[in-house]
């Protein structure tokens, strides 16, 4: 069986939508293919010009670092309030809180927003703008908690197709769309199947989406936003500066694996050890953001189902070893 998540090919112009890039940060070569594939008219901007680009907010990172050293070292966390304490046991009693966060310590927190140490160079920002519209500038604490670690969400559509007898195709337009950890069909269920005979077993392969809490990774004094960046940029955006959020802390490079993104285990230094790495607050910096105009983008999750059965006669015991 393979599993392939990938964007799809790009819809109409008609539907652009608009992305914050940070610049400046690794790596130079993503940003010159995601501009000529991505970007309208992107095809027809000089790679020099956009090196250009790279290489002034690269300076600016430079001097920020003279300027900035340790100022991720510097982020502010509170206690929840205690009126939020309901709320937060009803997320900590959610099966999708308890199946991701289920190693590692956690707790849910008040976290300093601008300090947060970025991995995602990217944000849709007309996406996260409307979003913040919804919630305000002046929301209530649970009217917050709840845009921070919401429990229930507005599912995106998805288009399912058979391509052939052995390969299926799901798409959707969210980016947080895939294949989870394949599972067997609890036993119970195995009589709701069509099937030609009694059944064994059935293997399962989840499509769908994630739980969408805005959570955190800390490692010594650093805070490593791990998800939730488009409502991070939102409550920036309307000028709120402490957010609830779910935090694990690591002390082992083992654990960071077990938490974090490829990307954050590939080179763990840059993120928790330069002396000003990419922050939340960098999004609204001219100096370092752009704004692009990106075709319509969606995922596609490709599985391709591969079946071998044989017979086999087992060895006597004399031949066997």
């Amino acid at each position: 069986m393979n599993v392939h998540r990938r964007p799809a090919d790009f819809a109409s112009v008609d539907a652009n939508s608009s992305l914050i890039w940070l610049l400046g940060q690794p790596h130079l070569e993503e940003y010159l293919s995601f501009v000529a594939r991505k970007v309208v008219g992107g095809d027809a901007i000089p790679p020099f010009q956009l090196a250009e680009e790279w290489r002034a907010a690269n300076d600016r990172y430079y001097a920020l670092e003279q300027a900035e050293a340790g100022e991720a070292d510097r982020i502010k966390t509170r206690a929840l309030p205690k009126a939020l304490a309901s709320l937060a046991d009803e997320v900590r009693a959610d099966r999708y809180y308890q199946a991701i966060f289920d190693a590692l310590p956690t707790t849910i927190e008040m976290v300093e927003i601008d300090r947060l140490v970025m991995w995602q160079g990217q944000v849709a920002d007309r996406f996260a703008t409307l979003r913040g519209e919804m919630l305000g500038r002046t929301p209530t604490p649970d009217a917050l908690f709840r845009f921070c670690l919401p429990l229930q969400r507005d599912l995106p559509a998805v288009s399912i197709r058979r391509l052939s007898a052995d390969r299926y195709q799901f798409v959707s337009d969210a980016t947080d769309f895939g294949a989870q950890t394949p599972q067997f069909l609890p036993e119970a269920l195995l009589d709701t199947l069509k099937a030609t005979g009694p059944l064994a077993a059935a293997l399962t392969i989840p499509i769908g989406f994630g739980a969408n809490f805005l959570s955190a990774i800390r490692s010594d004094d650093r805070l490593l936003l791990h998800n939730g960046y488009h409502r991070a940029y939102a409550l920036r955006a309307l000028g709120i500066r402490y957010a609830p959020c779910v935090v694990q802390t690591v002390t082992r490079r083992d654990e960071l694996k077990y938490a974090a993104d490829p990307r954050v285990t590939g080179d763990p230094a840059f993120y928790f050890r330069a002396d000003r790495p990419p922050l939340l607050r960098d999004f609204f910096d001219p100096k370092l953001a752009k704004r692009l105009q990106v075709l319509p983008i969606q995922t596609v999750v490709d599985i391709q189902v591969s079946v071998t059965s044989c017979s086999s006669t087992p060895l006597p015991l004399r031949h066997q070893g």
